[in-house]
């Protein structure tokens, strides 16, 4: 029985946000579905952008929609008439107003959903899949990526059986937190049947972002027994956390 956590998931809070920042108040679950509505839509509508991620903050009356694509020109359109559209539509389908904001991603090679579509579109192509998976992953570790994992499942070459195969580089350290760990599922829709496209890409470590040892507050401090605490005197804990009761009675006998 495979115990796999998500790599994005396991990171959040942590190297990583969320996709939906907004507060639910008792309807969180319509929210939860209009955020579900809104990324199958844009996915559809804008097939061919290059769309890594959406990231949807909601306030009273607005949404703001940050799409993170590769291919920026698309989305735009001539003199941003196709964005236009787009937020109209949007608002047809939430009845609320709606700010869309593009950013460019600089190297979709990075990027596990890109990588995976990639992947999925040449083999719905019916360009053999060892070769396709083979040029992205040198295509990824020559932009910069420390590692890449990917794994394909389905009836490979049209075989009678379903099979599973793995093509990995370098590192994907997935029990390491601070390790930036992008990973995506993607579906190749063949005549065969549905083929599973996996992709992890490991593009560096985080150590800037989160302060991993925080250093206490005065408040906390206070709270803590004020000297006896910082000199490890009685009723309160040394440098290490530890408390000191027990060696304060032992120095007293």
């Amino acid at each position: 029985m495979g115990q796999k956590t998500n790599p994005i998931g396991n990171r959040l809070g942590i190297i990583r946000g969320w996709d939906s920042n907004w507060f639910g108040g008792k309807d969180y679950a319509g929210k939860v579905v209009e955020d579900e509505k809104i990324r199958r839509y844009l996915k559809v509508r804008i097939e061919k952008g290059g769309i890594a991620r959406i990231v949807i903050e909601r306030t009273l009356k607005r949404i703001t929609i940050t799409i993170h694509t590769s291919r920026p020109g698309i989305i735009i359109g001539k003199g941003g008439q196709e964005v236009d559209r787009i937020r109209e539509e949007l608002k047809k389908l939430t009845d609320k107003d709606v700010q869309i904001n593009i950013v460019e991603i600089r190297k979709p090679e990075l990027s596990a959903t890109i990588v995976g579509e990639t992947i999925a579109k040449q083999i719905e192509a019916r360009i053999n899949y060892r070769k396709a998976i083979k040029m992205s992953i040198q295509s990824t570790i020559r932009a910069g990526g420390e590692g890449i994992k990917v794994r394909v499942s389905g009836r490979l070459n049209g075989s009678d059986m379903a099979r599973s195969e793995e093509y990995k580089e370098g590192r994907t350290p997935l029990h390491t937190f601070r390790a930036d760990v992008d990973y995506a599922l993607v579906e190749a829709l063949t005549v065969y049947g549905k083929i599973g496209v996996k992709v992890w890409i490991c593009r560096g470590e985080v150590y800037d972002k989160v302060d991993f040892f925080p250093t206490p507050s005065k408040r906390d401090r206070k709270q803590g027994g004020g000297r006896d605490q910082r000199r490890g005197g009685r009723g309160g804990r040394d440098n290490r956390g530890r408390d000191n009761r027990g060696r304060d009675n032992r120095r007293k006998k």
